[in-house]
């Protein structure tokens, strides 16, 4: 048996067989909102292939389950590339996610701002990225099915179902570019004078290789960063992953109600 289909017999044992419809990934701060899933939450270490998370402030169980009235797979924390260096460390999760019948997938993530609109508490619909660190979690893939087109990358569908959550709830949802960085040590300010010039409107160290994962194994994806800092040289606040994880709580409760309105429009 693969390590897939092992995982995916541990899950249905305790799950039971029902498909999910919608996967999401946790970013910083909004680790509560998995334990309101009211399933069963297995932990990472008993599925094969699954990620190690290593990142404090994350949450490393897959929760199955009732959220909003629509069966969901919450995935308490991610492995970052930084982590090990494995841009692919996601991939049998997600493969995992789409052998449980789901065809959505919404990445969450903490970012620093590079627009003085999007301060940190606020929120960005991404509409693009940037794949700065120039890894990609597809490289060594045999097939030709490697070569996956990004022009719509980020759902059309599904970030207009985000958007009009937000504006229903009277939450600021701005669209932005995401760039990926490597991490772990954050940007410089000269970086950052340098992706702004790249078009991008925020920075963070995960999602990216996510979004690239789904898309190749034909799941719609769309992403939300919680903004918890200005980026570098924006600002005269001290940068820092306390300082993140201290933030992330603003936009996070912001952030939960528009994922609880989209949910129940998907019943």
């Amino acid at each position: 048996m693969s390590r897939n289909a092992e995982a995916l017999a541990t899950i249905r044992a305790r799950a039971g067989a029902a498909p999910v419809t919608l996967g999401l990934i946790l970013g910083s701060g909004l680790g509560h909102l998995a334990h309101a899933v009211e399933g069963v939450a297995i932990p990472y270490g008993d599925l094969p292939g699954f990620p190690h998370a290593g990142v404090s402030g994350h949450n490393p169980h897959l929760h199955i389950g009732e959220l909003e009235g629509v069966r969901v797979a919450v995935f308490g924390a991610r492995e970052h590339f930084y982590e090990n260096g494995n841009a692919a460390a996601m991939r049998p999760a997600l493969e995992v996610l789409r052998d449980l019948g789901a065809g959505q997938l919404i990445v969450t993530n903490a970012a620093g701002s590079m627009r003085p609109d999007i301060p940190p508490g606020d929120l960005m619909l991404l509409s693009d990225h940037i794949n700065y660190n120039g890894r990609n979690p597809l490289i060594g893939e045999p097939t030709d099915a490697r070569f996956v087109p990004m022009t719509e990358a980020h759902d059309p569908g599904i970030r207009a179902g985000l958007r009009a959550s937000a504006e229903a709830l009277g939450i600021a949802l701005k669209d932005g570019v995401y760039a990926w960085y490597s991490g772990p040590s954050f940007e410089t300010p000269a970086e950052i004078r340098m992706l702004k010039l790249l078009g991008a409107d925020a920075v963070g160290m995960s999602t990216v290789p996510e979004i690239i994962l789904a898309r190749f194994l034909g799941l719609r994806v769309a992403a939300i960063s919680t903004v918890t800092n200005m980026a570098a040289g924006m600002s005269d606040e001290n940068i820092s992953h306390e300082h993140s994880k201290a933030m992330a709580p603003l936009g996070a409760a912001k952030l939960e109600r528009i994922l609880r309105h989209y949910l129940r429009g998907l019943r």
